[in-house]
């Protein structure tokens, strides 16, 4: 979510040329979690509590628990008031570098509902994982000037977990008016659009379903926090080649993969072995703190293992590949097919037409992702920590810092596709390809005009220092280097379909506002 992308690029440096060598895990724990052994935090303590009663627990099962956890999650407990973004938090965002980046965002939301038709109703706005609630403030901020957009609007959705991240947006969104319970969540009245309610979430999924709707969906620094599961192809042991081979089948099914793929999981790191632990903990862990916990290689196959790596032939593919490591979030591939559904519809059932069928009669909307992660490629050792907005350890401290992973574009791609027969995927393409087709360096160069016209900043002294501020924002944003932001981070679009004759493509990934 996060951090300074030059701190991430030089974490992906590394780990991309180093073999990871994992040791199996032990299948009876010695180890008691009541030992005398003292914690960073009441949630590893129940973290290895948990452990040595059920055995080691996936990388998922340890990353919604840091993350979430009401016991003491990173986003959903933090009774210290510790503030996660900003220059004073774990990381900073796009949307706090630059206002540029939320208007232009707001942009492509108005451009796209321009291009599909400028409907007059039923127009959802969303946003998962809102943070602070600033992105959504910068979009709502554009979009109020856009006034047939901003009058098709009929809700916005905030689909937000943690209560102190709730709080934080309606404040800046909603102002002074009051947050009621209902339903499905909470809501609120937005201030820039007064008629407009603001209704929060815990998952997209309580979102009432409506064919009739037409929902924009933003998702920024969403998927990488997301649970991930990992797995690494090892070698078979011969007594299961030998009892495969003795078994009767068919000629066909007698010839054995002779990998298997093993789900890498989660146990604490016994206090005499730091040694024993995976290269991604040693590269990543700050000088002063050893990892609390371990990766080890799962002695057998996991409910995971026996069926993730089965759903894509890019897994598939690698299925004899001994030593690959992959990593497969089930979570994001139900969020890309959920977006899918809502803008396209799920396929309808067969009919005599050879042409797939939606139960949406009008595809509509849009879902614009942008996040960090490798363009094609199926993301590997990408685990990391971030606190104070330095790299260490996934694996101490948890619920004090911040865990995300690669995002799988591909994978995001293949879900929507798979999910309705209604949509397209466009591209993923560097964040800074898209800001600069989006204009940001006009939108910079009018917001630097502005401030050096402003009167009250020069006698108070920050014209130049507000002006340094707007300069080096944008530029930071799209800066394409080994290790800045515009190469580092992705954009990707989710629209419906369009046929030959009206093909197309969304302003910002090729193609132009339609209207």
């Amino acid at each position: 979510m996060r951090a300074d992308s030059r701190k991430i690029a030089g974490a992906i440096s590394q780990l991309s040329h180093r073999p990871s060598v994992v040791r199996p895990s032990a299948c009876g724990i010695r180890w008691s979690a009541s030992h005398a052994r003292q914690w960073s935090t009441p949630l590893a303590k129940s973290l290895a509590e948990a452990v040595a009663t059920t055995g080691p627990i996936p990388v998922a099962a340890y990353m919604r628990q840091c993350l979430t956890s009401a016991s003491g999650g990173y986003y959903t407990r933090r009774p210290d008031g510790h503030d996660q973004f900003g220059q004073k938090g774990d990381f900073i965002t796009s949307p706090e570098i630059s206002q540029v980046f939320g208007e232009l965002i707001g942009v492509w939301v108005v451009a796209e509902w321009m291009s599909q038709g400028k409907r007059s109703s039923g127009v959802h706005l969303m946003e998962v994982g809102p943070g602070r609630g600033t992105l959504m403030d910068d979009v709502l901020r554009t979009v109020r000037n856009f006034k047939d957009m901003a009058a098709s609007i009929e809700a916005i959705y905030m689909i937000e977990a943690s209560p102190s991240l709730r709080d934080a947006q309606k404040k800046l969104l909603c102002g002074d008016t009051p947050m009621e319970e209902i339903d499905i969540g909470f809501r609120s009245s937005c201030k820039y659009l007064k008629q407009l309610k603001i209704i929060w979430c815990e998952d997209i999924r309580l979102v009432p379903k409506d064919s009739s709707k037409s929902p924009f969906i933003i998702a920024h620094e969403f998927f990488d926090a997301l649970p991930i599961h990992i797995f690494q192809n090892v070698p078979r042991k011969s007594t299961e080649a030998s009892i495969a081979t003795s078994t009767t089948v068919t000629p066909r099914s007698r010839v054995l993969n002779p990998c298997q793929w093993r789900e890498l999981v989660i146990s604490p790191t016994p206090p005499s072995s730091i040694d024993s632990i995976l290269p991604i903990q040693t590269s990543l862990h700050a000088a002063n703190r050893s990892p609390e916990f371990q990766l080890t290689v799962s002695s057998t196959e996991t409910p995971h293992s026996m069926y993730l790596p089965k759903i894509s032939a890019r897994y598939k593919a690698l299925a004899s590949t001994p030593g690959s490591i992959i990593e497969i979030s089930p979570e994001s591939l139900s969020y890309a097919s959920e977006f899918a559904i809502r803008i396209g519809g799920a396929p309808a059932s067969a009919s005599a037409s050879s042409i797939p069928l939606s139960t949406k009669p009008t595809p509509s909307g849009a879902a614009l992702i942008l996040d960090y992660g490798p363009s094609a490629t199926i993301p590997t050792n990408s685990l990391r920590g971030i606190q104070a907005h330095r790299i260490v350890s996934p694996f101490s401290s948890p619920g004090q810092v911040d865990l995300s992973a690669d995002v799988d574009f591909m994978a995001l791609a293949e879900a929507a596709i798979n999910a309705s027969p209604a949509v397209e995927v466009h591209g993923p393409v560097e964040q800074g390809v898209w800001l600069s087709a989006m204009g940001i360096k006009e939108r910079a160069e009018m917001l630097l005009e502005k401030a050096k016209l402003d009167i009250d900043a020069q006698v108070n002294g920050e014209r130049e220092q507000r002006l340094k501020r707007i300069e080096s924002g944008w530029k930071r944003l799209v800066d394409r280097g080994p290790t800045g932001m515009g190469r580092i981070y992705k954009a990707m679009a989710i629209v419906p379909c369009y046929d030959s004759k009206r093909g197309r493509r969304p302003v910002g990934f090729g193609g132009d506002v339609t209207i």
